[in-house]
């Protein structure tokens, strides 16, 4: 007797009970797979991407803000600090590295990000080709903006005002690219990486242009006027030299959007942060610390689709066991023909326990792929949104969990199903049915 024939035969013979409980049991292992391995890769993403940076200064504002803008290069920035004022803070002797960071401007969506030459090292990038840059308009794509971009070392092109693609503030300064990343999966494959002195300049420029073409209209303005007196000229020459002075003062004054900061040890996390909020006109946040809230609020959200999940694979199970019931209430005369032919009651109960299983096999194929296809879809629309790739990260224990569980519920309710052929009277059952 071929048990795993006549379990197929079973399923087939009722198609619909078994389309409906496969389907069922699908979609819960769909949702509960897919949502786990999609909470365990944004946030390793997330905590991968924050490289060896401890703590971020920066303008004040909201601190979550700060860490998405400067840190994950998700978000606007809060404002813009002196760098004099950060450096002053930045000398203590608990801070092992500083580096500071300026972006305003894009080419076709990725953000241009100026700092020095330990900015690479916060996330252990090494290149592909070409070298760092060594001067202003210089710059290093990192491995996503050169794939997408299709930019090549020396390659030039024009930076866009703003963090978005922006086709109508574009700088007349064209940037040079002289290296490429290698990829890593970090923030900094999505990121085009220049000196500050090119975010600087590139403004300053734009001021000045800005600063010149006012300068046109208001002599042209003054051409189709009389000329004023002779006083009013000299004062005009005379506030002239305070004007110049005014303006190299604010030259001197270089600013830059925030300041990454590593620690040498927890002392330091634990006291500059505080003090910087209460004492100074800027504002320290804690990646880790902001991170960690902003899990506990998207966490609300995954346990809401998990719960759902949970409900959707407890009416699966009971549909399986509703089949398999009724089937075995339905074939009672044929498994009691069988046990007057030799067969066990063994035999009958793995009879009905080959389709259960078979049923989870077929539902745990479909419903790993239906995550698999759900994954692609939210990682593609995660990468259009952010430009950055998502590595899969399996949460190998909490999905054996998981499956045991499916395996479990199954399982019992399989159990329910074939009770009956436990107690069936072999000799009733034939004598009712003739």
């Amino acid at each position: 007797m071929n048990i795993w024939k006549i379990s197929l035969s079973n399923i087939f013979h009722k198609p619909l009970y078994a389309l409906l409980s496969v389907l069922s049991l699908s979609i819960s292992i769909g949702l509960l797979l897919g949502i786990q391995q999609l909470d365990a890769s944004i946030k390793y993403q997330f905590e991968n991407s924050l490289g060896d940076v401890d703590m971020v200064l920066g303008a004040k504002g909201s601190p979550l803000q700060l860490v998405l803008a400067s840190v994950l290069h998700m978000d606007n920035p809060t404002g813009n600090i002196s760098l004099a004022e950060a450096e002053k803070i930045t000398k203590n002797p608990l801070i092992k590295k500083a580096v500071p960071i300026s972006y305003g401007d894009n080419y076709q969506g990725f953000r241009i990000l100026g700092s020095n030459e330990e900015f690479a090292g916060l996330y252990e990038a090494e290149l592909a080709e070409g070298r760092e840059p060594s001067k202003s308009m210089e710059v290093t794509l990192g491995s996503t903006v050169a794939e997408e971009t299709d930019l090549k070392i020396g390659d030039t092109f024009m930076s866009s005002h703003g963090l978005t693609e922006n086709t109508v503030e574009v700088h007349n300064h064209p940037l040079t690219v002289v290296g490429i990343y290698k990829p890593t999966y970090k923030v900094i494959d999505k990121l085009i990486v220049t000196r500050l002195e090119s975010i600087w300049d590139v403004h300053e420029h734009g001021e000045n242009h800005h600063e010149e073409d006012e300068q046109q209209a208001g002599d042209e303005h003054h051409d189709e006027v009389e000329p004023q007196e002779e006083h009013n000229e000299e004062a005009h020459v005379s506030t002239a030299p305070h004007q110049e002075e005014g303006h190299h003062h604010e030259e001197s004054d270089k600013e830059i959007t925030a300041m990454l900061v590593s620690f040498r040890n927890v002392m330091g996390m634990l006291t500059m942060p505080r003090r910087i909020n209460k004492e100074t006109n800027m504002q320290a946040a804690l990646p880790n610390y902001e991170l960690e809230r902003l899990f506990n609020f998207t966490g609300v959200g995954v346990r809401a689709v998990s719960w759902i999940a949970y409900i959707i694979l407890a009416i699966s199970c009971v549909t399986i066991f509703i089949s398999l019931f009724k089937m075995v209430r339905e074939r009672a005369f044929d498994l009691a023909l069988m046990r007057t032919y030799g067969a066990s009651n063994f035999q009958l109960l793995r009879i009905v326990a080959y389709e259960g299983f078979l049923l989870v096999f077929v539902s745990l194929l479909v419903g790993v792929l239906l995550s698999q296809v759900g994954l692609h879809f939210a990682f593609s629309a995660f990468k259009s949104g952010y430009n950055q790739d998502i590595l899969l990260k399996l949460p190998y224990t909490q999905m054996v969990k998981t499956v045991l569980l499916i395996l479990v519920m199954v399982g019992i309710a399989i159990l329910l199903a074939i009770l009956p052929i436990l107690k069936m009277n072999v000799s009733k059952i034939l004598s009712n049915e003739k």
